[in-house]
């Protein structure tokens, strides 16, 4: 089961202490997150307000100071539409990148995302497919790409606990008639991180935690950083994968 920390998000940098709009500093929480158990990473490069940035400069620095931290961890960055909402200027400025991520998330329900995928895979950048929800779903399954990608996100959304099992057997499931031998990454947001976390577990799917999907520790205290979440995440997965 491979767990993948997502480091940032798009949260403001004033949310916790251990977000910051400067790459070299945040390398080594990428670092201890890495130490802590994750076996894959994902981040949203800043500019220097803090912001998400498609830039090829602010990828570039991004993406050097986290491999010089975190030699031999695949590194993923977002292509998110609303960092660039005009999908004409998102794919130019994804053509200008320099310094390639090993992968980049894309997220199939947005508008230009098709095109977006398409630039990565002829820059040999693997393809993390966003499925947020049914009509996302069936916008991915409908691609010709889409047994293309190296996994498929389903990404429950920030719902009530008690709704995320029906969510995700959904869209799980879906993904499952579409997907081959692509593994499926099922994660959470804020109040249902955690037990989306839970049914990967016990489903065998991968999953991801860290201070984009959620601030918080499962008994509900705020985490000191990603290492912390990924430590908890790591005690969670064997307590999923022991449970009957």
């Amino acid at each position: 089961m491979l767990l993948q920390a997502c480091l940032n998000g798009d949260r403001p940098v004033a949310e916790h202490p251990r977000l910051t709009a400067h790459p070299v500093d945040f390398a080594h929480e990428a670092a201890e997150a890495a130490a802590a158990g994750a076996q894959s990473l994902h981040v949203h490069p800043k500019n220097h307000r803090g912001e998400d940035s498609l830039e090829a400069r602010h990828v570039a620095s991004w993406l050097k100071a986290l491999r010089a931290a975190c030699p031999g961890i695949p590194l993923g960055v977002t292509t998110g539409a609303w960092i660039v909402p005009d999908p004409a200027t998102r794919l130019k400025m994804i053509e200008s990148w320099v310094e390639l991520p090993d992968f980049a998330s894309v997220n199939w329900h947005e508008h230009g995302a098709e095109d977006v995928a398409r630039a990565l895979h002829a820059r040999g950048i693997g393809i993390e497919a966003g499925i947020w929800h049914a009509e996302g779903a069936r916008q991915w399954a409908a691609s010709p790409l889409h047994n293309k990608c190296l996994r498929v996100l389903v990404e429950i959304q920030d719902i009530p606990a008690e709704n995320v099992t029906a969510e995700a057997e959904s869209l799980v499931a879906f993904a499952r008639t579409r997907a081959g031998t692509t593994p499926i990454l099922l994660h959470g947001e804020d109040r249902s991180a955690w037990p989306a976390l839970g049914l990967a577990a016990r489903w065998g799917l991968d999953s991801r935690i860290g201070l984009e999907d959620t601030l918080l520790l499962p008994d509900g205290t705020l985490a000191t950083g990603n290492a912390q979440l990924v430590a908890a995440a790591a005690n969670a997965i064997d307590a999923g994968q022991a449970a009957p």
